[in-house]
C-alpha cells in the first residue's frame, strides 16, 4: 500500500509514519518547509513533498498514486488552513482511495454527541480567544470536516479525546457518540491515536463512520470490556 500522510512532520504525524513503515506501506508526506527537518529520521524511508498542506498543488503531487491518506486537520490561524487541505485532499485523491482524517472530538457527524460541561467551555472560551489571537479558528475544523461528510469518498475522521505521551497501550476503543460511557475517561496516548489512524486504513467497517476513542487501558475502557 502507497500512503500519503499530510502533516507528516507533527508528533502524531510522525507516530503515523513510524506505524506506516512497520507495516511495509511505501510512504509519502506533506509538511512545512520549515519543518523537513523534523523527519530527519525516516532519512531514505520515505519521500517527503515540503508545502502548506493547503496548498492544492503540493497535495496533487503527493497524493498521487496513493491508495490511501492520512491527514492531521490543524486549525492553524484564521485563513481557513484545514478546510484548504480537506478540499486540496478531496479535489486530488485517487478515486477509491481510502481517506482518514483526525480532528478534535468537538466535531460531530449527526448531532447526537453529549458533551460535557468542561468541553463545552473549553471550546466556548479557547476558540474565541485562539481566534482573536489569529492562532487558530476551530469553526475551521468543523466546516473541513462538513465537507468531509458530503463528500462521495471513503472517508472516515477519527475524533481524538485528551492526548498523552507514554507507551503504546494497544488499538483504542471508540464509540459513535462522545459522551458514550466508554470514553468517559478522555485519554488517549498520541502513539495510539496514531495507530488507529493507520489501522482505520484498512477496516472498511469505519468508512462514513466518525469514531470518537479513547485508550483501551483507561478505567472506562477497562469498565466497558469487563461489563461486555
Amino acid at each position: 500500500m502507497k500512503v500519503c500522510i499530510v502533516g507528516a512532520s507533527g508528533k502524531l504525524g510522525r507516530y503515523m509514519v513510524q506505524h506506516a513503515l512497520d507495516r511495509g506501506y511505501e510512504v509519502v508526506g506533506v509538511c512545512r518547509p520549515e519543518s523537513v527537518e523534523k523527519l530527519a529520521a525516516f532519512s531514505g524511508r520515505m519521500t517527503v513533498f515540503p508545502g502548506r498542506t493547503d496548498d492544492a498543488a503540493v497535495i496533487e503531487q503527493a497524493v498521487a498514486g496513493c491508495d490511501g491518506v492520512l491527514v492531521v486537520l490543524v486549525p492553524r490561524g484564521v485563513h481557513g488552513y484545514s478546510t484548504g487541505t480537506v478540499q486540496a485532499v478531496l479535489d486530488h485523491a485517487q478515486p477509491g482511495a481510502r481517506l482518514v482524517f483526525s480532528c478534535g472530538w468537538h466535531i460531530t457527524l449527526d448531532g447526537q454527541d453529549k458533551y460535557s460541561l468542561k468541553l463545552k467551555v473549553v471550546v466556548k472560551v479557547f476558540g474565541p480567544v485562539a481566534r482573536l489571537f489569529r492562532f487558530a479558528d476551530l469553526d475551521d475544523q468543523v466546516e473541513a470536516c462538513r465537507r468531509v461528510f458530503a463528500s462521495d469518498t471513503r472517508w472516515t475522521v477519527v475524533r481524538g479525546s485528551d492526548l498523552e505521551e507514554g507507551d503504546s497501550q494497544g488499538l483504542p476503543v471508540w464509540s459513535r457518540h462522545v459522551g458514550d460511557p466508554i470514553l468517559e475517561s478522555n485519554l488517549t496516548r498520541r502513539v495510539d491515536f496514531a495507530l488507529f489512524m493507520v489501522d482505520a486504513l484498512e477496516r472498511d467497517e469505519l468508512i462514513h463512520e466518525a469514531p470518537a476513542i479513547v485508550g483501551r487501558q483507561t478505567p472506562s475502557a477497562l469498565a466497558h470490556a469487563g461489563s461486555s
